[in-house]
């Protein structure tokens, strides 16, 4: 059964965050807080453990599209290639927010994603999570804990989502009630598009 973790976003109490750095290397499955929708999540270079989030998620993991949380951009130059200088521009004014950007892939993907040649990237404005993913030392796969026919309260309340995943992953985080509006999502890979309308505006672009 998984653990439930109370972690506070103002100020992550670095304990809690090593207990769930521990479960993460281990490659084990975490669901934690973010800016938008709450998300499943596992250290990217776990292949055992992507497979389990592509098998819950019902889909096969190399066509998966889940998205890479990073906790700043210094984290991109190793997943993504050279992008030139308005890309990061339009990076650097929306993040840490609610956006997903895809971006080319670098040929330094993990192996099961060597054959994209896209990634998504989340820096998502939430401190619970991209301190996680520095004490990590690498992103972690992102994908929502949603299903579209979900009741609401099971994917924003963290002691309801507990109660229906305690079976298939290792922890969930409680940082507080979640939003039910997922990042809004832009492809970057020529002009700027829009992709999914979500909780980030689009007055970035």
């Amino acid at each position: 059964m998984a653990q439930f973790l109370k972690i506070y976003n103002e100020n992550p109490n670095p304990k809690e965050i090593e207990k769930a750095v521990k479960i993460l290397k281990a490659g084990g499955l975490v669901i934690y807080p973010t800016d938008t929708v709450y998300g499943l999540g596992c250290d990217i270079t776990k292949t055992k453990a992507l497979e389990k989030i592509a098998k819950i998620k019902g889909v096969k993991l190399e066509k998966a599209n889940f998205s890479f949380i990073c906790n700043d951009l210094s984290h991109l130059s190793e997943y993504v290639k050279q992008i030139d200088s308005s890309t990061f521009k339009i990076l650097k004014r929306a993040l840490p927010g609610p956006y997903t950007f895809i971006l080319p892939g670098s040929n330094n993907l993990p192996k099961v994603f060597k054959k994209k040649k896209t990634v998504g990237i989340r820096i998502p404005d939430n401190t619970i999570i991209r301190t996680l993913v520095a004490e990590l030392g690498n992103p972690i796969i992102s994908t929502s804990i949603r299903d579209e026919d979900d009741i609401l309260e099971y994917t924003t309340d963290p002691e309801l989502i507990f109660e229906k995943w305690q079976n298939r992953v290792d922890l969930v985080i409680d940082g507080g009630y979640g939003d039910n509006e997922a990042s809004t999502v832009i492809d970057l890979t020529e002009e700027p598009t829009l992709v999914r309308e979500g909780k980030g505006s689009l007055d970035i672009l």
